[in-house]
């Protein structure tokens, strides 16, 4: 790629034709465009006799057997029983906790055992990692640091098989899913405005949430 020339990806396309194949590709594409070596390790990945493997096939055959038929709950349960997990770890916000404890319950009763850790573990004031007293929701107060790397931590200690994520903060999951030893999912976006459904945001932004496509300093 030239220098001057702007780098395009999925994000500019217009015909998605590698999901249909009922249109053409724009000469960007990075189906057609794609470095060979590239492809071929990504496809070694599934190939090969382990967890990657058993991860695509699984979540696959799920998608195939009960697509539009499963909420999330029911999905992650199958998907766990296929992959052969035992043990579930719940990283949960502790805003969350309630909502965690249920999912909890259904786990148990489906036969996993499990394993929580909540952000607050630990606690410990967000003052000793730096932060200022009047950076915290309520300044002057005790207001305990969220602690994805112990949550992390605690579940690698339990040698959980698979992990799922409840509603931890922007950063803090991604802090999580850094350190955490097992295989991570998700059942729980947080979005504090939105009742934890962000893609309400992207839905809205011909009407009420036109000021997300302003450019504006956070």
């Amino acid at each position: 790629m030239k220098k001057d020339e702007k780098e395009l990806s999925c994000a500019e396309c217009g015909t998605l034709n590698c999901h249909k194949h009922e249109s053409r590709y724009p000469k960007f594409c990075l189906t057609t465009n794609v470095d060979d070596a590239m492809l071929e390790e990504s496809l070694e990945c599934y190939q090969e006799e382990g967890i990657d493997r058993k991860i695509a096939m699984a979540a696959a055959e799920i998608e195939g057997k009960y697509y539009g038929q499963l909420t999330r709950v029911e999905e992650i349960l199958a998907f766990a029983g296929r992959i052969g997990a035992k043990k579930i770890g719940i990283a949960s916000c502790v805003g969350l906790a309630a909502e965690s404890k249920i999912f909890a319950e259904i786990l148990k009763v489906n036969g996993f055992d499990v394993f929580m850790a909540i952000c607050k573990v630990g606690s410990r004031d967000k003052c000793e990692i730096g932060l200022k007293e009047e950076q915290k929701i309520r300044p002057n107060t005790f207001e305990p640091m969220c602690n994805p790397v112990l949550q992390a931590k605690y579940l690698n200690k339990a040698k959980t098989d698979l992990n799922v994520i409840m509603g931890l903060c922007v950063g803090h999951d991604s802090l999580f899913i850094k350190y955490a030893k097992a295989t991570t999912t998700y059942l729980v976006v947080k979005d504090r405005v939105l009742g934890h459904n962000p893609i309400a945001a992207l839905h809205l932004t011909q009407t009420y949430y036109k000021k997300l496509l302003i450019p504006r300093e956070l």
